[in-house]
């Protein structure tokens, strides 16, 4: 899709109905990296439809925030100031969990704990009820590739990343008034990347963290 001169990638998802999954390592243990690698942990009847980096990881690959997988917690929730994105603060948290996708402030995460079978840290927030972030501003000038999730007012996950730099405004606004999600959160820049293969997409990229992964059944 289109806006104000910028070309996005939106991917839509129901929880109620997909299989929305978050991935990080493989059963060594050790960091999946890619999509391919991603793929190559599905059982044989199942089938990666949708991926996407998924946060902010450190040298190692691993989350600098919460991150949870199967409903198990392999990472806690970073709540310390810092510099970076990650720590605009607010951040939050998307999950997933009992056919119900959200997004929410870190601190709210925390205080009301919903059911997450799946879940990511990230930061900034772009959308934090209905207005962008007090800290992304419209005359802001600095461009990046970008990828974020936002749960628009039908409970949909939506994905959207940037075919082309974009400031942080831009994209914010994009969730916020094209894409009707009153939550929305920065995922991460420059190394955002897409796996979509119905739209050709198959992004190359740095190795990656955790990531997001739709799953489907059936080759």
């Amino acid at each position: 899709m289109s806006r104000d001169g910028k070309h996005y990638t939106v991917c839509k998802f129901d929880p109620r109905h997909d299989d929305i999954r978050t991935f990080w390592r493989g059963p060594d243990g050790a960091p999946l990296g890619s999509f391919s690698g991603v793929a190559a942990t599905l059982k044989p009847v199942e089938r990666l439809a949708f991926a996407m980096n998924a946060g902010m990881y450190d040298r190692d690959n691993a989350p600098v925030g919460l991150y949870i997988e199967k409903a198990e917690e392999l990472r806690r929730a970073n709540t310390r100031s810092g510099a970076g994105n990650f720590h605009l603060k607010p951040n939050g948290v998307f999950y997933v969990g009992r056919g119900r996708a959200g997004v929410v402030e870190t601190s709210a995460f925390l205080k009301e704990r919903p059911a997450a079978d799946y879940a990511t840290q990230s930061g900034p927030m772009l959308v934090i009820a209905g207005k962008i972030h007090p800290r992304i501003h419209a005359d802001g000038v600095s461009e990046k590739s970008r990828n974020g999730v936002g749960v628009d007012r039908e409970g949909m996950a939506v994905f959207a990343i940037s075919n082309e730099p974009v400031t942080f405004h831009a994209f914010a606004d994009l969730f916020r008034d094209a894409l009707r999600c009153d939550n929305a959160l920065f995922l991460d820049g420059s190394v955002s990347a897409l796996y979509a293969p119905e739209l050709g997409r198959d992004d190359f990229t740095l190795p990656l963290g955790p990531m997001i992964g739709v799953v489907v059944k059936g080759k």
